[in-house]
């Protein structure tokens, strides 16, 4: 007869309370899009009297949402790509290099900046885009592909250190060389870790705020989480349309991460244990 463990109930009380850090301001964004303004002075958890939903209508319009959900998307999906690209090449090199005091200081050198806050180098990252030309959605992009480097490299490495050489040997075995080891034969193999690399790259370029402040010069270019400026003034502040537009904002988001999440949550311990 198998014997079943008891509930752990302080673990669950942790969990449930926890996730009340989550639901409580989400709750509370959701009322709050559906209320009209004279209803913000009451209580702020109070169901909305008669719905709103012109709020979403009146937000789309204020944010030329289209537009600026287009500009997200675009660089959204550029600095994905190019990551995924990227950073699994530099990862493999320096993980099947890992004995030789070069790659070795490189794997270090790149972790260490994970302790470098962007504040620090903020102000010479505007000037050196501004230089370059590159106050862009193209400059953003591998501004992107650069500043995940550090995070990526540390769950590639440890990822592909568990994936035998015994399968590498097979393909030059064959005549393959590196770059067709790497993409026909590694490559496929860090499927886990892409979706990983690929959905944490979404949800920081998607919904970040301060790159796109810094670096875009061109109004036109501007992404969700900027053009919610415009519900800010200097004297008053239009909650519920803009909590509306947080809420447009938010769904693409976690939407592909609903979609993915089994995915994020095991190539992370994959890549963290092996």
């Amino acid at each position: 007869m198998v014997r079943r463990k008891g509930v752990n109930w302080w673990l669950t009380a942790l969990l449930a309370a926890c996730s009340l850090t989550v639901l409580v301001p989400l709750y509370f964004t959701v009322v709050t899009a559906l209320k009209q303004p004279a209803e913000l002075a009451g209580a702020g958890f109070d169901l909305p009297d008669d719905p709103q939903w012109g709020n979403f209508a009146e937000a789309w319009r204020l944010t030329n949402y289209p537009q600026a959900a287009l500009n997200s998307a675009l660089i959204t999906v550029g600095a994905v790509l190019l990551t995924l690209l990227t950073n699994s090449l530099v990862a493999y090199a320096i993980a099947r290099n890992l004995h030789s005091r070069v790659f070795r200081g490189l794997y270090f050198y790149f972790v260490s900046a994970l302790f470098v806050p962007f504040p620090i180098i903020m102000l010479p990252v505007i000037k050196q885009t501004s230089a370059l030309g590159l106050d862009n959605q193209l400059g953003l992009i591998f501004l992107y592909v650069v500043y995940g480097l550090a995070f990526n490299i540390f769950l590639y490495v440890g990822y592909i250190k568990s994936i035998p050489r015994s399968l590498e040997e097979a393909a030059r075995t064959d005549g393959a060389g590196t770059w067709t080891v790497f993409w026909r034969v590694i490559f496929p193999l860090l499927a886990p870790m892409n979706a990983t690399v690929g959905i944490l790259t979404f949800l920081w370029a998607w919904n970040d705020f301060l790159l796109p402040l810094v670096v875009l010069s061109s109004p036109s270019a501007r992404t969700l989480p900027l053009v919610q400026y415009v519900f800010q003034n200097q004297f008053s502040s239009d909650y519920t349309t803009a909590f509306a537009s947080y809420l447009m904002a938010l769904a693409p988001a976690l939407l592909v991460y609903l979609f993915a999440q089994r995915w994020v949550i095991s190539g992370v311990l994959r890549g963290a244990v092996k």
